[in-house]
């Protein structure tokens, strides 16, 4: 081939073509494929990139009342490169932030001087007092105010001709109803995590995702969009649905507040429990603290009792060796107990009834609590029985509820015990149950002897409204048959008749059955303290077909007369009260006119 200039032309054109192709392709690789990323490092280079929280999820109760949500509010932040008159905007800050104006001033002033160093070292972003950098700086993370003060703030500055401070989005924790069911719900820390309640069990839930946009600032602090495109939109977290009803929380909050004003408890707790599927529809403590401002509470204030207190639970625990002797065909209700006249020498030790007592059955063992006819009981069942049906009933184990910080309790296996041991446990000695544990005890005998994992959440639901979990009933195990569950529960209405040692347990119009609990307190000498009890009582409504349970436990409260330091006296009536409000919540109808039945027993007469 000769190289004439025609060939040569041809061959220089298409060289030029192949060399244009190529810095095409690049151009559209650059452009085009690599569009999105190279426009983020743009991004990131010239502009400042700002984090969006999401909407944590809401808290809700069972009826869609909202307990916990988030409220928007602006986080104020200052730029030090663009500071102009750290006074003036002190002057003008410090109220609205509540933070003190000197130390305002001396912290705009200090964020100012880095700026100035920063750009006279040539290295933007170096300032040893403010590691982060120095044009980003949150003024204070507690200094929240909201939108609309934000607004009128910006506006005074544009109007005295201020520049350096901006406001971010934000937002902080409301709980609308205060202290109400604050040991449920928890708190939040300043990174927004839950540190307690259903705050922290389902922090991973409710937090949702945080997105991010970039964003600059000319001169005189305004926001130039140069890089609207880039970004993540935040996605909100999900909501949580508890199994909590709060018109019957409002009724055990009430109840239980009258009580610590009249008796001044170091504690108290109280729950009400659907005993068919586990559902707590109620929990309470005392003391208690408003997660709205838990800067002004104490520590101790803020633990759960009703899973986290260990305390001997007294003489509620009776429910477990009679229901095991029930299940085990070693009793009937009928059978007779020799009681002693208040005294039995067991062991070199003698145990006391709190009253002199002679034959009882089996029933008026549990009706008037005797601690004889119990420890007889225990006798018959032998330690490894009692102790097997201990931890059949729960105890021992954690619940598995969905709340932090549970505790298991302790109950000692056979082999540690002494010789007493089997007399005492019996009636509620020498074993650490929560108030928890009890009320779902309790609850085996009202459905027909299952035991049912607590539930205090119903389901967890996103964004959009759907359903993304739900929590059904779950049964553990069956501890006692349906006929040992209801000759329990028929031996527990005596509790409430005449004779019994919860008289006043009584809910007009109900059938109810019921346990006193009357536990001494343990010293520092681990040793029993006079006129120091734990005071409780658990019921059920109504007996025959139980709808819920409810659990009231008093903690050496202050009564006038000594007589009256019992469960009978001080938690009963509580129980009676709370329960009244629930059964007509609940719309249960009346077993019989209470009304009738006085006039009728007045005819008698």
């Amino acid at each position: 081939m000769k190289w004439t200039p025609k060939v040569r032309a041809t061959i220089a054109c298409f060289g030029l073509v192949f060399i244009f192709s190529i810095f095409s392709g690049r151009l559209i690789f650059l452009q085009v494929v690599k569009h999105d990323q190279y426009a983020a490092l743009a991004a990131e280079k010239h502009s400042t990139k700002e984090m969006l929280y999401a909407r944590r999820g809401v808290i809700q109760d069972v009826n869609q009342e909202i307990l916990a949500q988030d409220v928007p509010v602006r986080l104020a932040f200052a730029d030090g490169s663009i500071l102009n008159d750290p006074a003036g905007l002190a002057d003008l800050f410090a109220k609205p932030l509540q933070m003190d104006r000197e130390e305002l001033e001396q912290e705009l002033a200090g964020l100012q001087d880095a700026a100035k160093q920063s750009r006279q070292a040539k290295l933007p972003g170096v300032a040893p007092r403010y590691p982060a950098g120095v044009c980003d700086h949150a003024l204070n993370k507690r200094a929240f105010v909201s939108e609309d003060t934000a607004a009128s703030l910006l506006a005074e500055m544009k109007k005295r001709s201020l520049r350096g401070v901006f406001f971010k989005q934000d937002f902080t924790r409301n709980y609308p109803n205060g202290s109400m069911l604050c040991h449920v719900l928890g708190i939040l820390n300043h990174d927004h995590a839950g540190v307690a309640g259903i705050e922290k069990t389902f922090d991973a839930q409710l937090r949702g995702n945080d997105g991010f946009r970039y964003f600059e600032h000319d001169r005189t602090g305004k926001e130039l969009v140069a890089y609207g495109s880039q970004g993540q939109p935040a996605r909100p977290g999900c909501d949580v649905r508890l199994t909590i009803d709060m018109a019957l929380q409002n009724i055990v909050e009430k109840e239980l507040e009258a009580a610590c004003r009249q008796y001044r408890p170091v504690m108290a707790v109280s729950i009400i429990m659907r005993p068919k599927t586990g559902e707590i529809l109620a929990m309470a403590n005392r003391p208690a603290y408003d997660p709205n401002a838990v800067a002004n509470s104490r520590e101790r204030d803020r633990h759960n009792l009703a899973v986290e207190a260990m305390v001997e639970p007294g003489s509620v625990f009776k429910i477990v060796p009679v229901g095991a002797a029930f299940n085990e065909r070693l009793f009937t209700p009928q059978t007779t107990i020799d009681c002693g006249n208040g005294q039995f020498k067991y062991a070199g030790k003698i145990l006391h009834d709190h009253k002199p007592m002679g034959e009882l059955t089996v029933e008026g063992v549990l009706a008037k609590s005797s601690n004889i006819g119990a420890a007889r009981i225990g006798l018959r069942l032998g330690d490894q029985m009692l102790y097997s049906y201990a931890r059949k009933f729960g105890f021992g184990e954690r619940t598995d509820v969905a709340l932090p910080s549970e505790v298991p309790g302790a109950i000692h296996p056979p082999y540690t015990w002494n010789k007493l041991t089997i007399t005492r446990m019996t009636m509620g000695q020498e074993v650490d149950v929560t108030p928890l544990q009890m009320i779902t005890a309790m609850s085996v005998i009202a459905n027909g002897g299952h035991l049912m994992m607590p539930q205090i959440v119903r389901e967890i639901v996103d964004d959009q409204g759907a359903v993304v979990k739900s929590y059904p009933p779950v049964e553990i195990r069956r501890v006692l048959s349906e006929a040992a569950a209801r000759q329990v529960r028929e031996a527990l209405k005596g509790v409430e008749k005449k004779g019994g040692t919860a008289v006043e347990a009584v809910v007009p119009g109900y059938i109810g059955a019921g346990k006193t609990g009357t536990a001494q307190r343990v010293g520092e000498n681990k040793k029993y303290l006079h006129n120091k009890y734990l005071l409780s009582f658990i019921g059920m409504l109504p007996a025959d077909d139980p709808q819920f349970v409810c659990l009231v436990m008093l903690d050496c409260p202050e009564v006038k007369n000594p007589e009256d330091n019992y469960g009978g006296a001080v938690a009963a009536p509580i129980f009676a009260r709370i329960a009244a409000k629930t059964a007509c919540h609940m719309n249960l109808a009346p077993q019989f006119d209470p009304m009738q039945v006085a006039l009728t027993q007045t005819r008698t007469k």
